[in-house]
């Protein structure tokens, strides 16, 4: 009896055993490396590139509400355009409020902090006062480089 209890024992830990791993997703399949598309996104052997975080910060002088404040932020968004369009400016987007002040941040696709500067120098909010960039230097997924693409298909047309 001892022996038959341990066979049922055993074959029901297989048939459960099995119905766990059937239930479990599959992995997806690994994807083919495409050289192409590494090559157009900037890709090193290990599928990365550098890029530059820059982190936008409460600034010293705060734009009155108003036309102005109006106008300077425009700009700012025309200045995000103008970068993402140029395959400069990976990613933006402000922080939820922050009392450290942090305010919103840009991924550039570029080599180095001054150039990350040149870029951003002349955003309006910069120019005001309004807010302060901070630099970071940044390696990661060069897959990122397709998030405008991506993110162009995702807002419906005004």
């Amino acid at each position: 009896m001892h022996r038959i209890a341990l066979t049922f024992a055993g074959i029901a830990l297989a048939v459960l055993s099995s119905a766990a791993t059937a239930a479990e997703p599959a992995l997806p399949p690994a994807a083919a490396y495409d050289a192409a598309l590494a090559k157009r996104v900037g890709a090193d052997e290990r599928g990365m590139r550098r890029y530059v975080l820059v982190i936008l910060k409460t600034g010293p002088k705060r734009m009155p509400d108003g036309d102005a404040r109006k106008a300077m932020f425009a700009g700012h968004m025309a200045n995000i355009t103008r970068l993402s369009e140029a395959g400069q400016l990976v990613l933006a987007g402000p922080f939820a409020q922050d009392p450290a002040g942090w305010r919103g941040l840009f991924l550039l696709a570029v080599e180095s902090l001054d150039e990350a500067r040149r870029l951003t120098e002349t955003d309006p909010v910069i120019v005001e006062g309004e807010m302060v960039a901070e630099y970071h230097p940044w390696y990661g997924s060069a897959a990122a480089m397709v998030l405008p693409e991506i993110h162009r298909t995702l807002a419906p047309p005004k």
